[in-house]
């Protein structure tokens, strides 16, 4: 597997843009329609924290997405950066 020349999007990073921007949602909002501390969201926005199952399964309940989604953009950000260390130890 070769990656690709642009770094996948970051699960946070799509929340941000393409969920809670669009509706006009705080990170605060969200956090409390979905039970968890601000802070869990907040560091997945600033791509401080990965997708967990968990998180994946409550933002698709309030957001009316898939776990599945959530958790392909994780897997896919993974393993490009998996891809690019295992590059830089063989060269």
């Amino acid at each position: 597997m070769k990656p690709k020349a642009r770094k996948p999007t970051h699960p946070g990073e799509m929340l941000l843009e393409e969920f809670l921007k669009p509706k006009n949602m705080t990170q605060l909002e969200l956090a409390g329609k979905m039970g968890i501390p601000i802070q869990r969201i907040n560091t997945l926005i600033n791509e401080r924290r990965d997708m967990t199952p968990e998180t994946a399964i409550l933002l698709s309940r309030i957001l009316g997405t898939t776990p599945q989604f959530w958790m392909s953009l994780q897997v896919n950000y993974d393993l490009y950066f998996a891809e690019l260390k295992l590059k830089s130890k063989a060269a």
